[in-house]
């Protein structure tokens, strides 16, 4: 992509809860010299963002401003004069094509956080093919929405790899631990994602490997009964484990990378959970999850859920964010026949809220684009994990931290 265009980055949606986040770790953590812009429907509101931004690093190249709205030619028009556009535009089903389909026209580099699986499987089958000719690289499910899961099964496979020249066999995330409030743009999202696609739509871009570029292998590992009714899993080394609040959207990504990237293993299988206090809690998250499922499947209650949460643009303030953490966990056991085989164990940790994770994520996978070697990377729809060890590495200089080993018996 030529350097010669306007801007480095260009944040879309900059004035949301998300976006202000992705705007302060632009302003505190990417070089000075990088030309940006904030984008979005009202200039008065651009401008307070900038101002802020100013306030933390009044040294740095300050950010342009941009109004567009959510307009097919404003956007080309948009995407046209950066070298990366960054989307914290919500919900994307309702919202999100408009971006997608203009960087994949103008060969713009293209970065969300959705969570959104049935739009991503929409975007990939409607504008991977222009996006590989065009040469853009496009990597939705960013934020925590799902780069942390993804990262640490690619950090896992990696282990295997190397540490033992083994395929991997079966990859176990856990969510060890996330405390910090939603906010209203994520509750909305979920809210919306029941009113755009049907059941039977959800259903399809959710079975396995579904967003995979090739078929998936069968599974060898099958949840056991006392998973399937209780939600209970102990895994050594992990704990009681129950069942993951954000499984079904991290695992299709994760499936991707496996497809795209095509050294994790030919039996590869993954999963995620949650870690769980005791048998008890693990009964009572996963009822909570099952039973929350079914209620917002039907239309009222999610008309009367929608009126007592956070709204759109809304969400916990910093004082409210200050003890927040994120950390995952994963295991990895090799694809061959010894027994008691040596298995990879990784931790992953971000001492903040989980939308100042997904700002971070954001902020880094955009300047590796820009400043990296990713000459492997052509063009089309990829994962976080796509960005591999540079955009890592990246990450734990911002905070994220990884943590890998191998572990004996």
């Amino acid at each position: 992509m030529s350097s010669e265009r306007q801007y480095d980055i260009v944040l879309f949606g900059a004035t949301g809860y998300t976006g202000k986040l992705t705007a302060e770790q632009i302003t505190l953590h990417l070089p000075t010299d990088l030309k940006w812009a904030l984008a979005g429907r009202s200039a008065s509101k651009l401008e307070a963002v900038a101002a802020e931004c100013k306030a933390l690093n009044p040294d740095r190249i300050q950010p342009a401003i941009e109004t567009c709205n959510l307009d097919d030619a404003e956007l080309s028009a948009l995407a046209s004069k950066t070298r990366v556009l960054l989307s914290s535009v919500g919900p994307y089903a309702l919202y999100g094509e408009h971006a997608f389909k203009a960087c994949a026209e103008n060969g713009t580099h293209y970065l969300d956080v959705t969570g959104e699986v049935p739009w991503v499987a929409e975007m990939i089958k409607k504008y991977e093919t222009t996006a590989k000719k065009n040469g853009s690289i496009m990597i939705p499910q960013i934020g925590l929405d799902s780069a942390p899961a993804d990262l640490v099964t690619y950090k896992l496979a990696k282990v295997i790899r190397e540490k033992l020249d083994a395929p991997t066999g079966e990859v176990i995330v856990c969510l060890h631990e996330l405390h910090g409030k939603a906010s209203g743009g994520t509750l909305n999202t979920v809210f919306t994602i029941l009113d755009v696609f049907s059941i039977k739509q959800l259903i399809a871009a959710h079975a396995p490997y579904a967003i995979s570029p090739v078929p998936g292998p069968k599974p060898r590992v099958k949840p056991s009964l006392i998973q399937k009714i209780l939600g209970i899993r102990v895994v050594p080394d992990l704990g009681i484990l129950t069942t993951s609040i954000g499984a079904k959207v991290d695992i299709p990504l994760v499936q991707r990378s496996w497809g795209l990237q095509g050294n994790y293993g030919p039996n590869f299988q993954v999963s995620e959970m949650m870690k769980a206090r005791n048998y008890l809690s693990a009964i009572l998250v996963h009822l909570a999850v099952t039973v929350g499922t079914l209620f917002l499947a039907v239309p009222f209650f999610r008309k009367f859920a929608r009126g007592r949460v956070y709204q759109p643009g809304d969400g916990p303030t910093k004082d409210e964010t200050n003890n927040d953490r994120v950390e995952y966990r994963g295991i990895a056991k090799p694809d061959v026949e010894t027994p008691n085989a040596p298995r990879a164990y990784c931790k992953a940790t971000y001492e903040g809220s989980p939308y100042q994770f997904t700002g971070l994520s954001l902020a880094q996978a955009a300047i590796s684009i820009l400043r990296d070697d990713h000459k492997e990377l052509t063009g089309g729809v990829y994962t976080p994990s796509s960005l591999g060890e540079p955009y890592i590495e990246r990450l734990g200089t911002a905070g994220f931290r990884f943590e890998t080993k191998l572990l004996e018996h």
